[in-house]
């Protein structure tokens, strides 16, 4: 069975569909016959990186709220993380264009290391305050993940799978994903959001059977 997940690095909502997805898995007896593919999105194209400013700055820009309301809507998103085991910090989480991180999610492919790539690049960015879209930055992450440092580093200095990048985005709006998580079951069934574990799994057990 293949699974396509829509998903952006700067999703709080992709990282909990990851893990509530993840739960889901382990509970099904037929999780070694899963293929798991991460296809690109960005929530914002239009990002510009910001080392100096935080999400919450960001959002209340971006909403135009106040700070305070931006942390509080932020604290609710935390404490749904909190509750599959992941730990947001907003305060460190750094504007950041993830284009390149979905690049270099495509190299990692390659290599069969997509997962582990997408799980660091999550990881970095909402609890490690990291600016994932540094490529030293990247480099880094990738070697963490179980890629070369070198290869990582020749890669994103040229445009590699920037279309890759852009035809997946273009794939979402074909399959009718407006916004992410998007979870594609073997090309016939679609779940959008980060759902509860128990909507995957029957889903997951749904599609198997056929």
């Amino acid at each position: 069975m293949k699974v396509e997940i829509w998903s952006d690095v700067m999703c709080p909502f992709c990282y909990i569909g990851k893990r509530r997805f993840e739960m889901a898995l382990e509970q099904f007896p037929h999780k070694d016959d899963v293929e798991i593919i991460w296809k690109s999105f960005q929530l914002n194209p239009n990002m510009e990186t910001d080392p100096r400013k935080n999400i919450n700055e960001y959002l209340a820009e971006h909403k135009g709220i106040s700070l305070e309301q931006a942390k509080m809507m932020n604290d609710r998103v935390t404490d749904m993380a909190r509750e599959v085991g992941l730990q947001y910090d907003f305060d460190k989480a750094i504007v950041a264009n993830s284009f390149d991180a979905h690049r270099l999610s495509h190299f990692a492919k390659q290599f069969g290391k997509q997962n582990e790539m997408e799980e660091r690049l999550f990881k970095a960015y909402f609890s490690e305050g990291k600016n994932t879209a540094d490529h030293e930055t990247l480099v880094q992450l990738a070697a963490d993940a179980g890629l070369d440092a070198v290869k990582t580093r020749t890669m994103l200095s040229e445009n590699d799978f920037s279309d890759d990048v852009e035809q997946d985005i273009y794939e979402a709006q074909q399959v009718g994903a407006r916004g992410v998580p998007f979870f594609v079951f073997d090309n016939s069934y679609a779940v959008s959001g980060a759902q509860p574990a128990q909507l995957f799994l029957q889903v997951l057990n749904k599609v198997f059977e056929g």
